[in-house]
């Protein structure tokens, strides 16, 4: 009797002890109690930090420019949306501020940059120094001189935007004329637009007399300068042709100064700016070949993760020019924002 009794006790006790290892509560450091922890997807961790997105870098000839500003935006929505970085600076077109704030992107970390170069042949030095830190170049818009650094070029084709400007002024002025040409020749993009234009004009039956080529330097107050000088002595221009539409803006401001009423302006980009202009019925702006900030932005994010992912891609990568938006088709694009 009294075995069985102790024998009951005993399995009690037994009972007791093992309940209580069955409840241990975790406690010391979490080495003596891993726990395995379920994210929202309720998979379990494999212990590794979660990947983490690329760095990119932004460059461009001035961001004062609505062109620069709209591509930018165009760039940093479509990285965003992945949880990419962009680090924008402005050079502000000031070529060795440019260079100071490249090597500062480079001491940032990026893995990439969009550039578009104050000066197509300056640029090179800092060329190396992105090629020598692993960062691939993604140049955009105007073409460097040495592309042999470059990882991919994406743009339009700025010499075709030339040539549309060259014929849309042989259809309004099949009888020839006087033009100025104001030029930026520290931006291939700008160069190979007037070489463009040029090809067309220098074929032209009657043709046409270059009076004056003037270099802007690709700023609105410098366009406006020489534009003023350029038609006080040449009063008699029929066209001015422009590379871009800032410079064409610049353009515009001085012959109304001057009331040279007669005198059509012709630029390149498609700004908001220039098409609310051609809806006015008293403008000298008789058009601008349109390209779109908005599609080479997406497509230079594209051809960039394509070159880091180590995907195939182009390296030669053109947005097609959408048209020449004039009065008689700028309402088709509307004049509130770009194409």
């Amino acid at each position: 009797m009294k075995n069985r009794k102790f024998m009951a006790v005993l399995a009690m006790i037994l009972v007791c002890v093992l309940s209580a290892a069955g409840c241990k509560k975790n406690v010391g450091s979490p080495e003596d109690n891993p726990v395995q922890e379920e994210d929202e997807d309720g998979e379990e961790e494999d212990g590794q930090a979660e990947e983490e997105g690329y760095t990119f870098g932004f460059s461009a000839i001035d961001m004062e420019n609505p062109y620069f500003i709209t591509l930018e935006n165009s760039i940093r929505e479509a990285l965003t949306e992945r949880g990419d970085e962009l680090i924008t600076m402005d050079p502000g077109t000031d070529a060795d501020t440019q260079a100071s704030q490249i090597q500062q992107m480079i001491d940032d970390g990026i893995d990439a940059i969009f550039l578009s170069p104050v000066n197509w042949e300056s640029i090179t030095p800092s060329l190396q120094a992105l090629k020598e830190a692993g960062v691939k170049i993604i140049n955009v818009d105007t073409q460097v001189k040495e592309m042999d650094y470059v990882d991919a070029y994406v743009g339009s084709d700025n010499v075709e935007a030339g040539r549309i400007c060259g014929q849309a002024l042989l259809e309004r002025c099949p009888e020839g004329g006087k033009v100025l040409i104001l030029e930026c020749p520290t931006q291939n993009s700008i160069n190979d637009r007037i070489t463009g234009f040029e090809e067309v004009i220098s074929n032209a039956d009657p043709g046409f007399e270059v009076v004056a080529r003037e270099n802007t330097d690709g700023k609105f107050e410098k366009s406006l300068e020489v534009a003023q000088s350029a038609l006080e002595e040449h009063p008699d221009v029929t066209a001015i042709m422009c590379g871009n539409d800032q410079i064409a803006v610049g353009a515009q401001t001085a012959v109304n100064l001057l009331g040279l009423d007669n005198v059509i302006i012709y630029g390149v980009d498609g700004s908001p700016d220039i098409k609310k202009e051609l809806l006015k019925s008293d403008t000298q702006i008789a058009g601008t070949a349109a390209q779109s900030p908005i599609n080479m932005g997406k497509t230079a994010v594209e051809v960039a993760l394509a070159i880091l992912n180590g995907e195939d891609y182009e390296k030669e990568n053109y947005v097609e020019i959408i048209d020449m938006i004039t009065k008689d088709n700028v309402e088709m694009y509307g004049a509130d924002g770009w194409q």
